[in-house]
């Protein structure tokens, strides 16, 4: 009974933290068109950088503990974690300030965010 209300739990807090991920990126493609616009975009676009990436590393954790202790599938840790080196990548490319590759690659993460919501 203690272990499948623990993996209910790993398996809500997983949920929530794609959630939180694909809002975090969909708030980034926001924050693109604001640093486009605005004075302040470049502002918003760096904060929501650190956060989206904060997001990818809680995707991370939610996927070990839904997978160690609640005894679950080891294939969202697989996921979680080429989302976390693509979330990388985009990090590292926005600072080169490489956009033919950032943003098609910022859409290729929302997508894989979506589906991965949608499977949950």
């Amino acid at each position: 009974m203690a272990i499948q209300a623990t993996t209910r739990r790993s398996s809500s807090f997983l949920r929530i933290t794609i959630g939180l991920q694909t809002l975090t990126i969909f708030l980034q493609a926001v924050s693109a068109g604001l640093l486009l616009t605005s004075s302040y975009g470049e502002t918003l676009h760096s904060a929501g950088a650190r956060v989206m990436y904060g997001a990818s590393m809680l995707y991370l954790l939610a996927a070990v503990l839904a997978w160690k202790p609640g005894g679950g599938s080891s294939r969202p840790v697989l996921h979680a974690s080429g989302f976390l080196v693509l979330a990388s990548a985009q990090v590292v490319l926005g600072i080169a300030h490489v956009p033919s590759v950032h943003l098609p690659l910022g859409v290729l993460m929302f997508g894989l965010s979506v589906l991965a919501l949608a499977r949950r």
